[in-house]
């Protein structure tokens, strides 16, 4: 099944909302098995990239140029050469959304909790916000 899915991103500057379509399997019936499809998909791609890395990079004007405009211009490498572990993704996204670290929003209703009952479809849109924390001093 594919869903559509806006990623939103609290520091970026620009085009701070990202649609992106993704290939889960199956259909999800509550929150939790929404997180766990999502994850494991991005998890599969991740890993894909990862492998994919044996060609040369190069970056087009208008890619440096939007680059530019948020701050850092860079090729998406990552360094540390580490692919992803399903099982561990998984349990960290589940984690982080019962601390509150990010929300989802189908069709721009909140949900809650893990165990929230959904009727996905294809037309169905998801938006994850990650949340910033914010420091300061209590007065």
């Amino acid at each position: 099944m594919k869903i559509r899915v806006n990623l939103k991103s609290a520091g970026k500057r620009r085009q701070s909302v990202e649609p992106v379509v993704y290939q889960i399997k199956g259909c999800p019936r509550n929150v939790r098995e929404l997180i766990l499809a999502v994850t494991e998909s991005g998890v599969e791609a991740y890993n894909r990239r990862m492998d994919s890395r044996d060609i040369l990079d190069y970056l087009t004007k208008e890619q440096m140029e939007g680059q530019a405009q948020e701050g850092k211009v860079s090729f998406g490498n990552h360094y540390g050469g580490k692919k992803a572990v399903l099982p561990e993704a998984q349990e960290h996204a589940l984690q982080c959304f019962e601390d509150g670290i990010y929300r989802i929003f189908m069709d721009g209703e909140p949900l809650e909790a893990l165990d929230t009952e959904i009727c996905v479809t294809e037309e169905s849109g998801f938006t994850f916000v990650r949340l910033a924390m914010l420091a300061g001093r209590m007065w």
